[in-house]
C-alpha cells in the first residue's frame, strides 16, 4: 500500500512506496531531508513523527535509542511508514550540507566522445554524498592540489557519483584520466561546494544554457527536477561545436517525449561536413535571445566554459533578465591564472 507523508515545517508532501524508506522516496520524488550514511548508523536522517507510525524490522537502527524512539523520534533512512504520517525535519538548504573528504573507487570508466569520459565513482558502503543537483566535487591529489568536477548524477539517484570529465590540452589530471586512471582504483574526493543549483521557491520559467561539458550539471538538476515533479516551463540550449560533442544527445531528446514541459534545442557553431546538420547553428546564447527576446519573467542557469558563460550572462542580461536569476558556478569566472584555469567546470 502506498503511504503518504507530510513534511512539517515546508509542508512539502510525497508518496511512499510498499518496501521504501521515508528518505528514498523523499528523495526519489526531490525532496531533501537531511541524511548521511543512510545505512541507519550515523543518526544525521532523525526526525520527529508527529503523526502515523513507523517500523524498523527486527530491531531499532544503531544511532536511534529506545528513549529517542519512546519521544517519537525516528531515523528516515531506515523508517518504514505504517500507514500516512507527518514528520517534523528540517530540509536541507546549501549551508546545512557537510563538506566531507572521503575515499572513492572508479566504479567504471565510459568513452562518451572522443575527448569526453564518463567516471562513476562508488563511496564506501557506510557513506553517502548528500548534496544539491548542480554541485561540485574535488579530487584530492597527492601533492595538495584540487582539481573540481560537477555532478552530474541527481541527489536520488547517488549510488554512484556521476562525472563527465573532458580532456583539456596540457591538463595533467584529465590526461591521467583518460591514459591511466584504472577501474576499481582508489581516489579521495571532498565535497559538496558550489552554489549553482536549483531555486524551487521560483515560479518562474527556466532556461537551462550548456556549452560542452556543462551539460553535465544541467543534467543533474533537471533529473531533480523532474523527481520533484516540477512543472515549471524548461528549456535546455546546449551548445557544442561539432554533433560529436553532443555526446549524451539522445537523453535530453528522451526527456521532450516523456515530460510536456521540457524542450531541448541543440546548437552547433562548427558542425563537421559528415554530421549533416539540419539544426541551429551559431552561438548558443544566440540562441536563446532568438527565441527570448525578453527575459524578465525567467531564471536562467548556464554551465560550460567561462567566455560562454559571460556572454550567456551579459545577452541574457541585456535582454531584461534581472542579474539575480541568473545561476551559475563562481568558478566559471575565475579564469585568470593558469592554475585556475585548469579547475574549471565542466
Amino acid at each position: 500500500m502506498t503511504c503518504k507523508v507530510r513534511v512539517l515545517p515546508s509542508g512539502h508532501q510525497f508518496a511512499v512506496k510498499p518496501g521504501e524508506s521515508v528518505l528514498e522516496a523523499a528523495l526519489r520524488q526531490g525532496v531533501m531531508l537531511p541524511y548521511g550514511c543512510r545505512s541507519g548508523t550515523c543518526g544525521s536522517c532523525m526526525g520527529k513523527v508527529v503523526a502515523g507510525r513507523v517500523e524498523y524490522g527486527d530491531k531499532l537502527p544503531v544511532a536511534l535509542s529506545e528513549g529517542e524512539q519512546a519521544d517519537g523520534m525516528a531515523l528516515f533512512c531506515q523508517a518504514r511508514p505504517r500507514g500516512d504520517l507527518t514528520i517534523e525535519v528540517k530540509e536541507t538548504m546549501v549551508r546545512d550540507l557537510r563538506v566531507k573528504k572521503v575515499p572513492a573507487r572508479v566504479e567504471k570508466k565510459e568513452l562518451l566522445a572522443p575527448d569526453v569520459m564518463r567516471i562513476y565513482l562508488k563511496l564506501p558502503a557506510a557513506q553517502r554524498l548528500q548534496f544539491l543537483a548542480g554541485q561540485y566535487i574535488d579530487f584530492l591529489l597527492p601533492d595538495g592540489r584540487h582539481r573540481s568536477f560537477s555532478l552530474a548524477n541527481a541527489p536520488h539517484d547517488d549510488e554512484f557519483i556521476e562525472l563527465h570529465i573532458r580532456h583539456v590540452e596540457k591538463g595533467e589530471f584529465t590526461a591521467y584520466v583518460f591514459d591511466y586512471m584504472k577501474e576499481k582504483s582508489m581516489v579521495r574526493i571532498e565535497g559538496p561546494h558550489g552554489d549553482f543549483y536549483l531555486r524551487e521557491d521560483s515560479p518562474r520559467p527556466m532556461i537551462f544554457v550548456a556549452g560542452g561539458t556543462g551539460f553535465a550539471p544541467i543534467k543533474s538538476i533537471v533529473e531533480h527536477a523532474f523527481a520533484a515533479g516540477v512543472t515549471r516551463s524548461m528549456a535546455l540550449y546546449w551548445g557544442a561545436r561539432a554533433k560529436v560533442d553532443l555526446y549524451l544527445d539522445k537523453l535530453p531528446r528522451q526527456w521532450t517525449e516523456e515530460y510536456a514541459n521540457f524542450q531541448y534545442s541543440p546548437v552547433l557553431s562548427a558542425p563537421a561536413e559528415g554530421d549533416r546538420w539540419q539544426g541551429r547553428t551559431g552561438f548558443v546564447h544566440e540562441a536563446v535571445v532568438a527565441d527570448h527576446p525578453d527575459l524578465g519573467a525567467y531564471d536562467v542557469y548556464a554551465a560550460g566554459p567561462p567566455a560562454m558563460v559571460r556572454a550567456a550572462r551579459d545577452t541574457c542580461i541585456a535582454r531584461g533578465l534581472p542579474p539575480e536569476q541568473f545561476f551559475s558556478d563562481p568558478f566559471e569566472f575565475a579564469a585568470d591564472a593558469a592554475e585556475k584555469q585548469q579547475q574549471l567546470r565542466p
